[in-house]
């Protein structure tokens, strides 16, 4: 007999070929699939509410009679909006029932003197309190509670997430047959023991009873919930040891520094390491000495020197005539990384290389013989680096900056270069985004920790002001005063209204700013107007990128692709229009733009009134701290992990039950407990894993 992990969904009643379909696009293969199909929320049809006792936005089941049904209009004489209204009474109150698309015959049925039982959601209407296209049946003396299409639940009902083409009836009908087929011996339970078995867990969620306190349930926080949540955790983690495992038993080059290049890398710096990068290079040369492949993150606020560090690295492995790929997320922050390498290296004698998508291809030709026959022992680039048709001539060592804006597929790939050689290459990962340690517990597990905590002296805090948008011409006339005095400003610009549509988004977000910067170059005479934004070709991108850093462009109006890796030491002014609309710690990366030379700076949000409670108290932060890991803890408290990992990480860590945000304070058990499975039931691992990650094992190679 198949066991009931792996029966398939095709095993239930009702469920041919095309159902099933629709069913594997939410991802339901299995009837193990199906009772991990957790409710979204829940309706509550046990109990009949009086309509007097009604509240707004709450799904209710009413029962009343008719005293009047009859047509509206809404709207102007041209394009009015014709509704069937229907009024009812139970003795406590009168509701409204609006149907905007109904038949003659349902208009028909609502006669004054008819019974009907009612579902919906309660909304505010012209007339008070509307349920707005209820279910609804008509009750009769002669009706029983057997006959009743809305008889009154035992438990709560539950709302699943679904998709086109499956309904909440047909998700509850399958999911039922499953949970009935569900026995306590169904499910292994493979965490140390609980207070209910998994199956009891799991059958209570899908079905609670009426008694049952509905808040905790909406939030996540109910018990079995969180027992789940934490089992999926401790999946996710198992399988990023799993995958830390895998790597670290492959062979890399065993690369001992070299103190003479070192030093005479060193030497040529017009300054001194930090004491905070001087502990994380001992850390990474310890990493690259080792046999075995190094996976290590390194965490560094905004211009703390995470390049220079990273630089030491590369040379350590350079030094031993072995290939070092840098990848950025941006061509812009590629070529910044690229000029400061090319600037420290150059007297060295080091060979660089260039790869993004836009070269041309006689140039692109040209830099693959390069990297190919390894004439080049440094590859700056992006994505380009790990794309079909770059070959390396001895990849040792990858450097990832902007982690979080790869998926982690991405990085493997990269990493997968240097298997010409069958020894696994060396991983650093950077990023100027600071990450709460409980949040990194989780997303790195199979990684090594190190921060740069230590700022280069004459480095000077940027001073932070909130300002209404109403007050805007004074904002432009201090933009005038500074630019006249010599300094250089940023104008950023972001979206008032959010696009759905990626796509259009950024081409509005970039008409957004092509319409400021014609507008403040017209208020600003005499003063030097760039503009910079996704859209723009690379090399034109590059060319006023050039001309703001020279100083011949005074005042740069860009979006934000500003964020990461543009480095003008004298731009101290920096403007945010909408800065309600972006997390904290892309406001932060922006507000890292300036304060980078020894002028005094400053970066004013340009809000746009009325803030929200939370909008002031987001913005509040950034007025009060500059310190990168306050505002990322007050970032995941506020908006998530999907706001500070981004949108690819978060892909590839897509939780069915668990949230990072609401379940933090689960994750140092979920670390003890992977441990103690790993140690003493290491035969419950691969279930595990399986179970919560099926073919999707967390970034696969395990």
């Amino acid at each position: 007999m198949i066991p009931f992990a792996e029966r398939p969904i095709s095993t239930l009643k009702g469920i041919g070929p095309q159902v099933a379909e629709k069913l594997h696009k939410l991802n339901l293969y299995t009837l193990q699939d199906l009772v991990f199909h957790l409710p979204l929320r829940y309706q509550d049809r046990t109990r009949i509410t009086p309509i007097g006792a009604l509240q707004l936005h709450h799904d209710v089941v009413v029962e009343g009679e008719v005293r009047v049904a009859d047509l509206s209009f809404t709207g102007r004489a041209f394009g009015k909006r014709r509704s069937l209204v229907c009024r009812i009474q139970d003795g406590t109150g009168t509701l409204t029932l609006r149907f905007f698309h109904f038949t003659t015959a349902q208009k028909n049925q609502m006669k004054p003197g008819v019974r009907l039982r009612c579902y919906g959601e309660t909304r505010r209407g012209a007339s008070g309190l509307e349920l707005y296209h209820p279910e609804y049946q008509i009750i009769t003396p002669h009706t029983t509670e057997s006959e009743t299409r809305l008889s009154l639940q035992t438990s709560l009902t539950p709302v699943y997430p679904a998709t086109e083409g499956v309904t909440q009836p047909r998700l509850r009908n399958v999911i039922a047959q499953a949970l009935e087929k569900l026995s306590e011996t169904s499910l292994q339970d493979l965490l140390p023991p609980q207070q209910v078995s998994l199956a009891a867990a799991l059958k209570w969620l899908h079905h609670p009873p009426a008694t049952a306190d509905l808040h905790p349930l909406q939030e996540g926080e109910h018990p079995y919930q969180q027992m789940l949540a934490q089992e999926e955790l401790v999946a996710h983690h198992l399988s990023l040891l799993q995958l830390r495992q895998t790597i670290k038993k492959r062979s890399a080059y065993s690369l001992p520094e070299v103190p003479t290049w070192e030093k005479r890398f060193l030497e040529s710096l017009p300054f001194a390491l930090t004491a905070a990068q001087q502990r994380v290079i001992r850390d990474i040369r310890a990493d690259l000495s080792k046999p075995e492949p190094m996976l290590r993150l390194l965490q560094g606020d905004v211009g703390s020197g995470k390049t220079l560090v990273a630089a030491l690295a590369a040379l350590q492995v350079i030094a031993q005539g072995k290939q070092v790929a840098l990848m950025a997320p941006t061509e812009i922050l590629a070529e910044q990384h690229f000029a400061n390498l090319q600037r420290w290296f150059s007297p060295l004698n080091i060979s660089l290389a260039w790869l993004t998508g836009s070269l041309k291809a006689k140039e692109r030709q040209q830099q693959l013989q390069r990297i190919g026959n390894g004439e080049a022992l440094l590859v700056v680039g992006t994505h380009a680096l790990f794309q079909d048709g770059v070959e390396y001539h001895d990849l040792a060592f990858v450097i990832i900056d902007e982690q979080h804006r790869f998926g982690v597929h991405q990085r493997l790939a990269l990493s997968e270069k240097g298997s010409k050689t069958a020894r696994e290459p060396h991983q650093l990962t950077m990023t100027a985004t600071p990450i709460p340690r409980t949040l990194a517990m989780s997303v790195y597990a199979d990684m090594d920790y190190s921060v740069i905590d230590e700022l280069p002296p004459g480095r000077t805090p940027v001073n932070t002001v909130l300002i209404d948008n109403q007050r805007r011409e004074q904002v432009v006339e201090r933009v005038r005063v500074a630019c006249q005095q010599g300094a250089q400003a940023y104008w950023v610009c972001t979206l008032i209204e959010e696009s759905k549509d990626l796509e259009n988004g950024d081409k509005l977000e970039c008409e957004a700013a092509e319409t400021t910067a014609q507008n403040l170059a017209i208020a600003l005479p005499g003063i030097r107007v760039g503009l910079v934004h996704g859209r723009l070709k690379a090399a034109e991108k590059a060319r006023i990128m050039a001309q703001f850093k020279a100083g011949e462009i005074q005042l740069l109006v860009a979006t934000t692709v500003i964020e990461v890796g543009v480095d003008v030491p004298n731009a101290s002014l920096m403007i945010i229009e909408n800065p309600e609309r972006l997390g904290l710690s892309q406001l932060h990366q922006l507000r890292g733009r300036v304060g980078r030379g020894s002028a005094e700076s400053h970066c004013v949000l340009l809000y746009s009134s009325p803030l929200s409670g939370l909008g002031k108290e987001r913005l509040g932060v950034m007025r009060e701290t500059s310190d990168g890991f306050v505002i990322a803890e007050k970032d995941l408290q506020l908006r998530g992990p999907g706001e500070l990992l981004g949108t690819r990480q978060t892909g590839d860590i897509s939780f069915h039950i668990a949230d990072l945000q609401r379940d933090a304070h689960l994750l140092p058990q979920v670390k003890v407990i992977a441990q103690k499975l790993l140690h003493e039931h290491p035969e419950h691992v691969a279930p595990l894993i399986q179970r919560w990650l099926g073919k999707n094992q967390q970034y696969g190679r395990v």
